[in-house]
């Protein structure tokens, strides 16, 4: 049971960024888009505020969940909770090569245990009739068994063991029933490079996705990494089911807009800027009334006028206004002031 409708467009699952919050500053831009939320870790789940973890608005759907971890038990139950919850997908990380998330038992290191994973997507699809994917990448280097250098070296290069762990890897979660393939065209390094230098250092491996793709030609594969432009995405599309933004969806979220423009010429056009400050004034206002700290809304909306006259003074209202405890008409007053002003 598939929830992607091609083509599909959607937002990567990013750690401090894609709170409900910033979900419901996205949807604005695009209805379709497919929106994840940060990884959740399946403990925190069972163990810990899960109302509060997997809290969201009924607005940020189409919405899927990022579990990490590598229980196969814990995360079919901490999927069952999701599934509960209203997502409409489980999404398994074993593509974060962040220290903390490997201390963890996962995020990328899980990709040199591809049986593990099979387990892990196999006892999901037997708690969940949700979609279950899993996010990873084209490949992993494990910094501490190879030294500075080699791993260096090897996170430059892709050689023929390197195709055959990428395709051993996936050919056990395709055999394990999982729905859907969301593939990093990046290795990741573990240990020794920084979240940034993970994103920039090892090079894009555009071919490697779509030699998967020519290997697994019915399985819905989205290709992620490095995708800034309309055209860019466009041309991407035509070769994969999808394309996963990352941080340009966060940065310059008009590019949400651009793309429905352009893959939905026909549907109605995403919401003008004024429109969309007025619904998160709405937002805000309520949030704020419940306890939210406004600054916890604003600091997701800062690329709202990216690229655009009047950016700077946009970033400004919504961080120094906020600072200086204006309240919510008054920050986006002079919010709707600016955008007006620089149309």
């Amino acid at each position: 049971m598939m929830s992607w409708h091609k083509p599909l467009i959607c937002v990567a699952p990013m750690m401090d960024w894609t709170t409900r919050h910033c979900r419901f500053f996205l949807r604005q831009f695009s209805p379709h888009a497919l929106l994840y939320t940060e990884m959740i870790n399946a403990h925190a789940i069972l163990r810990g505020d899960a109302a509060r973890l997997l809290r969201h608005s009924p607005e940020e759907h189409p919405l899927a969940i990022q579990l990490g971890g590598s229980e196969p038990a814990l995360l079919a139950a901490a999927a069952r909770i999701a599934a509960d919850a209203g997502y409409v997908e489980v999404n398994l990380n074993c593509g974060c090569p962040s220290d903390r998330v490997a201390a963890g038992a996962f995020g990328a290191c899980l990709m040199q245990q591809p049986q593990l994973v099979a387990e892990c997507v196999a006892a999901m699809k037997q708690a969940v009739r949700l979609p279950v994917t899993v996010k990873y990448r084209v490949g992993v280097v494990d910094r501490q068994s190879r030294g500075e250098q080699g791993a260096q070296q090897a996170a430059l290069d892709f050689d023929a063991a390197d195709a055959e762990r990428l395709e051993a890897f996936t050919r056990a979660i395709v055999a394990a029933g999982v729905d859907g393939l969301i593939v990093h065209a990046r290795k990741a390094v573990l240990g020794g490079l920084s979240p940034h230098e993970n994103r920039t250092v090892p090079p894009l491996r555009i071919e490697e996705v779509a030699a998967l793709r020519a290997r697994y030609p019915q399985m819905p594969l989205v290709i992620n990494g490095g995708f800034r432009t309309r055209e860019a995405v466009a041309a991407a599309l035509r070769q994969f089911d999808g394309v996963m933004i990352g941080r340009e969806a966060y940065h310059r979220p008009m590019l949400l807009a651009e793309l429905h423009g352009l893959l939905y010429p026909d549907a109605a056009p995403a919401a003008a800027l004024e429109a969309i400050l007025a619904a998160m004034r709405e937002y805000t206002r309520r949030e704020v009334a419940q306890g939210t700290p406004m600054t916890a809304i604003t600091r997701h909306m800062l690329g709202l006028l990216a690229g655009r006259p009047g950016a700077k003074a946009l970033r400004q209202v919504l961080s120094e206004d906020v600072r200086h405890g204006l309240d919510p008409t008054e920050v986006f007053g002079n919010a709707l002031a600016l955008v007006s002003a620089s149309a």
